[in-house]
């Protein structure tokens, strides 16, 4: 029964009440259990992440992979992407959606603010190997870093008071990677809105980590030898914008770091 024909009923049963004294008790009952049946027809139906994966993936095959058969079989012989992006663990900013990147075309690393920490062996191994393993391995072109707009991470480093004083395991000590940049933008900016400074800290630690790329020597290696160049990026999902830059590293051509 549709939602129309169900308020017609209640409307119908009321007028009848208020004619008919002696059908109180019924119509009372009856007036209750159509109203809860209402009330369910027109509830948000349980989320069912099970279906959401399933149809998820049908859509994908109907829609990208049953008609580019080329394209998935020319990837089943290996990958060899143009890019290398760094981006933002957050959902509202998958760069294959703001970027229109293809299966093949970009080599992935998101985390809590699209950083880039120093070259670490051993506290950041991780990070590491997945930059190794495009610049040396897949030969990418192109490094591209991407921070955007209401980032949370960045509001998180903005937060962090000055004693350094945590509140979590893992998040503070990580967006601490990028602190001078904080450190800049307090000192350059410390009369504007605690939300401007965290937009200009969104760009200012793509900077950052654009700086600690050339910590890693086959980066820098590569750089110098034109095969690969990095590039900043902002998203911002509210304007609706994406900004991208250079920063001149005034390489020479030696190769110690």
């Amino acid at each position: 029964m549709s939602k129309d024909t169900y308020e017609e009923a209640i409307a119908g049963l009321r007028k009848l009440l208020s004619e008919k004294s002696e059908l109180e008790a019924a119509a009372v009952a009856k007036v209750r259990q159509l109203t809860a049946e209402l009330a369910g027809a027109t509830e948000k139906p349980a989320f069912d992440p099970i279906e959401r994966i399933r149809s998820g993936f049908e859509h994908f095959k109907k829609e990208n992979y049953e008609k580019n058969p080329e394209l998935y079989a020319e990837l089943a012989k290996g990958q060899s992407p143009k890019f290398l992006v760094f981006a933002c663990c957050d959902s509202r900013v998958c760069p294959s959606h703001v970027l229109n990147f293809q299966p093949g075309e970009a080599f992935m690393v998101r985390n809590i603010a699209s950083m880039v920490p120093p070259y670490d062996k051993r506290k950041y191994s991780g990070m590491g190997a997945a930059i190794e393993y495009a610049v040396n391995h897949l030969k990418v072109e192109n490094i591209l870093v991407i921070g955007h707009s209401c980032c949370g991470g960045i509001k998180g480093l903005m937060s962090i008071p000055d004693d350094g004083t945590t509140q979590s395991d893992f998040i503070e000590d990580w967006v601490t990677i990028c602190k001078a940049a904080k450190a800049k933008v307090q000192r350059e900016s410390k009369d504007l809105e605690f939300s401007e400074q965290c937009t200009l800290l969104e760009k200012e630690a793509v900077n950052i980590s654009l700086g600690n790329l050339l910590t890693y020597p086959f980066v820098k290696e590569a750089l110098i030898k034109k095969t690969v160049s990095i590039r900043g990026g902002h998203y911002d999902f509210v304007k609706g914008s994406f900004e991208l830059w250079n920063l001149d590293f005034n390489l020479s051509t030696s190769l110690s770091v």
